[in-house]
């Protein structure tokens, strides 16, 4: 008979929001002599408690199984039958990177997850149990500032429905000197999650160190795009706003962006004016008409 574990394990950006631990590792351990299965409830779900290098090495003996997690932050694990299924196990995260394309510094740190029995059914192969596992918004951006990495994730919406936009380019940029930070495109609900690394902070210009800031984070603002054409163009001014400043590194902005009424505007009046000067007598009574309003739009 063999044991299968299968799961997911993600953490927390916001309260709305989550990002799977793509290709991060998980290891599953024999607990060590004299830990009580009645203890396992109370470790069941906890905050992560990072191990020593020392604490890895001792407890490597007791290594039932490892497997690396998919894009989605799931995985499936398989070993044999070596202990009863009343016994507890250990689970530990193991983090070489954090996600995205501006991973930042490498990691390699691992953490231990959960001590628990788990509710196992049986089949005719073995076996089976789930786990899941969402590292909490604080403890993940603290792990983000370890690695030099900034996450930003939030929804699009259009001014006027406030419904979520698909499908658009948007661009955070550094309010100290204009750089492109990173670039991400919304989902069908309008969702957009950007990653960059603190490489992309500074092209190469050392950055200077602001008096009562609480971290590295940059003053951000955005620019977004519909099939290349600029839809929202901030400039360096919005990022005086109190969330645009010295950004955490896992940090929720929603944006809003309404069409240029002054555009369609002007595309009105100038029809407006070639269907005017068109008519008949239009330039002898011209100087009489004068537009003091644009036209509704």
């Amino acid at each position: 008979m063999s044991y299968f574990l299968i799961g997911n394990i993600s953490a927390l950006i916001s309260d709305d929001c989550i990002e799977p631990l793509a290709n991060a590792r998980i290891r599953v351990y024999l607990p060590e002599a004299g830990y009580q299965a009645a203890q396992a409830d109370v470790d069941r779900f906890r905050d992560l408690c990072e191990l020593t290098e020392k604490e890895v090495l001792l407890k490597a003996d007791r290594l039932l199984a490892e497997t690396r997690l998919d894009e989605d932050g799931s995985f499936n694990l398989e070993w044999e039958q070596l202990h009863l299924f009343t016994e507890p196990l250990e689970l530990d995260l193991c983090l070489d990177q954090v996600p995205g394309k501006s991973a930042g510094r490498r990691l390699r740190r691992q953490f231990n997850m959960s001590r628990l029995v788990p509710h196992w059914k049986r089949s005719k192969t073995g076996y089976l149990a789930a786990f899941a596992y969402v590292v909490p918004a604080a403890q993940w951006s603290d792990i983000r500032e370890q690695a030099g990495a900034w996450v930003i994730a939030g929804t699009v919406k259009h001014h006027h429905s406030q419904e979520g936009q698909a499908k658009l380019k948007v661009e955070a940029y550094s309010a100290f000197n204009g750089q492109l930070l990173g670039t991400a495109f919304t989902n069908e609900y309008g969702r957009y999650k950007l990653h960059f690394s603190r490489k992309d902070l500074s092209a190469g210009v050392l950055m200077p160190v602001m008096h009562g800031r609480s971290n590295a984070g940059p003053d951000i603002y955005f620019k977004i795009y519909r099939n290349n054409k600029l839809v929202l163009a901030e400039n360096d001014q919005a990022s005086s706003s109190a969330n645009r400043q010295c950004i955490t590194p896992c940090t929720r902005i929603h944006l809003t962006y309404k069409p240029s009424v002054v555009k369609r505007a002007s595309r009105h009046i100038a029809s407006w004016l070639h269907s005017f000067m068109a008519s008949p007598g239009a330039k002898l009574n011209s100087q009489r008409y004068l537009v003091k309003d644009y036209p509704q739009v």
